[in-house]
């Protein structure tokens, strides 16, 4: 019998891995009424075992199915002319050929340059199913197949090649429009003694072969459903194949301001316009952060460069920030801390809801009138920034500012190092400021006696304790700490009103100090008993 070409052998090549080694060609019937008629015409054919098919009209338009997602391959069957059947393993058949006349000869190796493309691309897949077991094959793309554990969705719950998952696993690839998208597979590597690559997130693993306009159309998918920080990290991978682009930038600052990030935000609108200067979407968006973060006369001119992209609403909002902000300048010029109060807070209410300078500016007030509760609480509502964007942003005074605010907030909560700390760092951003310098000699002294008569009262030398606890009071006369403590010492010294004075003091401008409402308490109970007991032992003496 003739030779057979090797593609006819194996089943076509790739064909062969796609359809589990299952061959074009008719399979010989068992039965003789199956065999062909003898025609001159085809002798040839017949003697040879195989009818000429690419010539028959009958087979030109034959469809092959394709196999369903969850196929398996089978290993390929053969039938011999005596009817008999055997199975070889496609390894094995890459490793032997046969000799001519279909008698089985030696093995040998064969170099990949000669094998062909279909060849070699068979032998690329047996080598892939020997090493990590039979893969199921999906179809990607009318020429392409790979296998499924391969594919750029990160999201698949493991890294079997079983499907079974399927549908919890987020589609991140637009519908419709499958041929812009290419094929993306993470190509699987062991470093030497490094053990298998870690998986990679989506941008990584897309960025680089993908149009960084198609990773801002996902993005924006991912925005408009609620998935801020998704669509952050393919912005960003968009921007960093090309970082020239202003409406990445202005994307990514959408998705910051979602995410709460506002400075971050900022500074994205602000490289952007660096970018394209006339890109009024992001003017526009610059505008509504700085009236969010107190800077309405920055808004209103960035209003102006938006165009018709400004939105009305928020430009009515920077006018009443505006506003409000201009009362609480002449109301700090006239020291009338209870109108800086109101408009600080009518300045936070109107629009300026992310504003620390504005927060910090009402604490400030509210410390100065002992009301030590109401300014934590102030502080504690604001946003809680990072002091370096905060130094970045509002620049070394206004921060300073800021930390100065902090400092005194600290102390008053009894948080003395952070307090010592803060102010030490303010001095340091603007050493020309005097109540810098002045909280900060405040702060320490504070600190050092309250540690003085904490160590002190531990000692069980109360008097010495009370002592130190007066000194930081000189400094800060409405420390609530320091009165407490100095209330836990008259108390040890059994002066129960001086103890209950200095804890009603604490109150008055932390009413929600309870350390002080139990201290008090206990000096309440003690002094009654001490009533009740003289008035026993009255009655005592006056029955006698």
């Amino acid at each position: 019998m003739g030779d057979v070409s090797p593609e006819r052998k194996s089943g076509c090549g790739i064909l062969s891995a796609v359809f589990g080694g299952r061959s074009i060609w008719p399979r010989r019937l068992h039965s003789s009424s199956s065999l062909p008629t003898p025609n001159p015409k085809n002798k040839t054919n017949i003697e040879n075992g195989f009818t000429n098919l690419d010539n028959d009209p009958k087979h030109a338009d034959r469809i092959i199915s394709r196999p369903g997602q969850n196929y398996s391959k089978s290993p390929p069957v053969y039938h011999h002319h005596q009817q008999q059947q055997h199975q070889t393993p496609i390894n094995a058949r890459a490793k032997k050929e046969t000799g001519p006349g279909n008698i089985p000869g030696p093995a040998r190796n064969i170099a990949r340059a000669g094998l062909g493309i279909s060849g070699e691309l068979e032998t690329m897949i047996a080598d892939h199913q020997k090493s990590n077991g039979a893969g199921s094959l999906v179809r990607a793309s009318s020429s392409n197949v790979m296998l499924f554990g391969d594919l750029g969705n990160l999201r698949q719950g493991n890294t079997n090649n079983n499907n079974n998952n399927e549908n919890e696993n987020i589609n991140y690839y637009p519908t419709g429009n499958n041929n812009n998208i290419n094929n993306v597979a993470a190509k699987r590597e062991e470093k030497n003694g490094a053990g298998p690559e870690k998986p990679v997130s989506l941008c990584r693993a897309v960025s680089t072969r993908m149009d960084p306009e198609q990773l801002k159309i996902l993005g924006n998918e991912d925005y408009k459903n609620g998935r801020f920080a998704e669509a952050l990290a393919l912005y960003d991978a968009a921007i960093s194949i090309d970082p020239n682009k202003a409406s990445y930038r202005s994307n990514k600052s959408a998705a910051l301001t979602a995410l709460g990030q506002l400075l971050e935000a900022a500074f994205e609108c602000r490289e952007a316009i660096r970018i394209d200067p006339f890109y009024q979407r992001a003017h526009n968006r610059l505008a509504t952060l700085y009236v969010r973060l107190g800077e309405p006369e920055k808004a209103v001119y960035h209003f102006k460069q938006a165009g018709v992209e400004a939105d009305p609403d928020a430009i009515n909002k920077a006018k009443e920030v505006q506003f409000h902000l201009n009362k609480c300048t002449d109301a700090k010029r006239q020291q009338d801390l209870n109108t800086l109060v109101k408009e600080s807070g009518l300045s936070i209410s109107v629009g300026a809801d992310s504003a620390p300078l504005i927060f910090a500016l009402k604490a400030e007030a509210l410390l100065k009138l002992n009301r030590h509760q109401e300014a934590i609480q102030t502080i504690a509502n604001g946003p809680n920034f990072d002091l370096d964007e905060c130094t970045k942003f509002f620049g070394p005074i206004g921060s300073a500012t800021l930390i100065l605010v902090r400092a005194q907030i600290d102390m008053a909560n009894g948080r003395f190092d952070d307090a010592v700390a803060a102010a030490q760092r303010a001095s340091r951003l603007d050493s020309n400021n005097k109540e810098a310098n002045t909280v900060l000699r405040k702060t320490r002294a504070v600190s050092t006696s309250r540690s003085k008569g904490n160590d002190l009262f531990k000692a069980a030398r109360y008097s010495d304790a009370c002592v130190a606890y007066e000194e930081g009071l000189n400094h800060d006369p409405y420390n609530a700490i320091l009165l407490c403590n100095r209330a836990a010492c008259m108390s040890k010294l059994n002066q129960y009103e001086k103890a209950i004075e200095d804890c009603n003091a604490a109150l008055n401008v932390r009413p929600a100090y309870s350390k002080a409402r139990l201290r008090r308490a206990d000096c309440y109970s003690k002094v009654i008993i001490n009533l009740d007991l003289i008035c026993i032992y009255g009655s005592i003496m006056g029955l006698n």
